[in-house]
């Protein structure tokens, strides 16, 4: 159920949604239309079957907080190729004993605006995202070699399908890889109607070429073209889908087991990040097994809808997988949180066995992912460690600034004690850095004074993030060392997305040298922390060790500039409670609004 859209474009209005029925509960089953009925003699859906590589294997229904058991479907005929993800499989929907959902008109008229297949008077589209005629004159050449069939072979049928492709099991000819079976994606170029879908299949290559490495990332090969088709080869994992795995078990598993997936997936999401590439389709469909091994390695695939993403800029298409899909996406400004999102909706699938946003149609859902909450109440959650819940709530913060990240994930205590964990470098850490040195010497004080009220659990995370940074002998670090650091972990996709950046926001540490204690100060999210249960325990900490050692005098006019507040704003109203009157230091309120610095604080914008 992939919804995609070019971007810019208008910011869709989910208040005209038709509300879902008031009982989420169908009082009768239906069977899907197009297919056959599955009701046994009871009127109950009876268990379903799944094809796969030739044999059938029994689909469990899965756990569901309500009354209505729903299944997953390894195939419908009620999905077209064109509402398909772009996966390297088959399509999977969750199947209900009542029709499948049918797609909000504006997200139809988004996707179709992207494939370019938006008929010229076509009244369903909402005015403002009609579609010109399907472009004439693109270039569709991309530059790679066209001697496919020299050195592949294609054999047997197609093994998935997706948005604009399908994928086949080839046999190379000649080389090195000689008699070795591969993965091949083939993408038609008559289906390229738009610049959008060419640029698509561009960036596609480019991220697959440019990210190689990373052993829980499907192996890119080379990529050929002739007249009528794009064809990227890669590896060929033969172990089936995680979906596959999660249907055999019935839809859950446990803590050890969820965690042994939530490891691979979580490390490879943290590589993607930190090299400046958001997937933004992340689900059980595109990760696959290398082996039908039960230990075997998991790979992410499918990265037709990826982009590159640098350390100030927002995405505003609508894509991704309705279940999947992030509130700030619905929103149309977001970056690589939407992926900790779906990585949140996969930990909450794995642990209970049902989705934790769910309704009859896509705006239901989406509905369900901006207002709804998880349900963490029913079976089997009470009998689940309540270090598995916090780790799920931390992935499915609706606030994106709140939300850990992939790399903060791995050192929750939920997982980091599982095995040998090894903590990736995180982008957020010269995000973080970047604010802190832009700010004034108070505001530095005030976060100095919160990083010594962090708890050891809350330390474990900077403390492998500042030892990544290979700190000198005498335990600090400078410019060189994130050079350094960013060289090591670094690939080509970080070139052409953020290393540039990164460094020259951070050059206040080209003349001088940070220690962990400062780098605490420097590196933690306010945001993150104010979303624990402690928050408010954290912050009178803080503010009792800033009455100390840094609150000073302090006035109006020096923290509107520290704000950036313009001229047009009356400053002594909005700021009359941040200081004291008694002696022109900054209140516990201030504190708190100082620490959250100047950018997330909509009460003081000018009008």
């Amino acid at each position: 159920m992939g919804i995609c859209t070019s971007k810019p474009s208008p910011e869709p209005n989910f208040s005209d949604l038709k509300p879902d029925h008031d009982d989420p509960i169908p009082h009768e089953t239906t069977p899907i239309p197009t297919s056959k009925s599955n009701e046994n003699a009871g009127g109950m859906p009876r268990t379903e079957e799944v094809v796969a590589a030739g044999k059938k294997s029994p689909l469990f229904p899965f756990y569901s907080p309500s009354p209505a058991h729903y299944l997953f479907s390894k195939k419908s005929p009620a999905m077209s190729p064109a509402n398909a993800s772009s996966n390297s499989t088959p399509k999977r929907i969750f199947r209900r004993p009542f029709p499948p959902p049918s797609p909000a008109k504006h997200i139809k008229a988004l996707l179709a605006r992207r494939q370019g297949t938006v008929k010229p008077n076509e009244n369903s589209i909402p005015e403002g995202l009609k579609s010109e005629c399907a472009v004439t004159g693109l270039d569709k050449s991309f530059g790679f070699s066209k001697h496919f069939t020299s050195k592949y072979e294609l054999v047997g049928e197609e093994v998935g399908r997706g948005h604009f492709g399908y994928t086949r099991v080839a046999v190379s000819s000649k080389g090195e890889m000689k008699g070795q079976q591969v993965a091949v994606k083939i993408i038609p170029k008559a289906k390229m109607t738009t610049a959008i879908a060419i640029e698509d299949v561009r960036r596609e290559v480019k991220i697959l070429k440019d990210l190689a490495g990373h052993s829980n990332l499907v192996r890119f090969y080379e990529a050929y073209e002739d007249n009528d088709n794009v064809y990227i080869v890669m590896e060929l994992c033969q172990g089936g889908e995680l979906l596959d795995r999660i249907l055999a078990r019935g839809g859950k598993y446990t803590e050890d087991d969820a965690k042994a997936v939530m490891l691979q997936i979580l490390n490879v999401v943290a590589f993607c990040h930190l090299q400046g590439v958001v997937h933004r389709d992340l689900k059980p469909e595109n990760f696959l097994y290398a082996t039908k091994d039960e230990d075997s390695q998991l790979k992410a695939i499918d990265f037709g809808l990826s982009d590159f993403l640098k350390p100030e800029e927002r995405l505003n298409d609508i894509v991704g997988s309705a279940y999947y899909v992030a509130p700030e996406v619905l929103h149309r400004s977001y970056g690589t949180e939407a992926d900790v999102w779906s990585l949140g909706v996969i930990a909450y699938i794995l642990l209970c066995g049902s989705r934790p946003f769910w309704a009859r149609t896509e705006s239901g859902i989406f509905r369900a992912v901006l207002k709804a909450n998880p349900n963490f109440v029913e079976l089997p959650w009470p009998s689940l460690s309540s270090e598995s819940k916090d780790f799920v709530k931390r992935l499915l913060n609706k606030d994106p600034r709140k939300r850990i990240t992939a790399a903060q994930a791995l050192c929750h205590p939920w997982i980091r004690n599982y095995k040998e964990v090894k903590v990736p470098l995180d982008i957020l850490i010269f995000k973080l850095m970047k604010a802190y040195f832009r700010s004034s010497s108070i505001r530095k004080a005030a976060l100095m004074a919160l990083s010594k009220a962090l708890t050891v659990d809350e330390l474990f995370y900077l403390k492998e993030q500042f030892a990544l940074l290979q700190p000198c002998k005498n335990g600090t670090i400078s410019l060189e060392n994130i050079k350094e650091a960013l060289m090591k972990n670094g690939t080509n996709a970080m070139k052409e997305s953020i290393a540039y950046e990164l460094l020259t926001s951070l050059n206040a540490l080209q003349y001088r040298r940070m220690d962990f204690e400062e780098f605490c100060a420097a590196s933690l999210s306010v945001h993150q922390l104010e979303a624990l249960d402690r928050w408010e325990q954290h912050a009178r900490c803080a503010y009792e060790l800033f009455e100390k050692d840094g609150n000073r005098a302090i006035v109006i006019e020096e923290l509107a500039s520290e704000l950036g507040l313009g001229p047009n704003v009356p400053v002594h109203a909005v700021l009359h409670d941040w200081i004291r009157h008694t002696d022109g230091k900054l209140s516990f309120l201030g504190f708190i609004k100082l620490v959250h610095g100047a950018s997330n604080r909509p009460l003081v914008r000018a009008h």
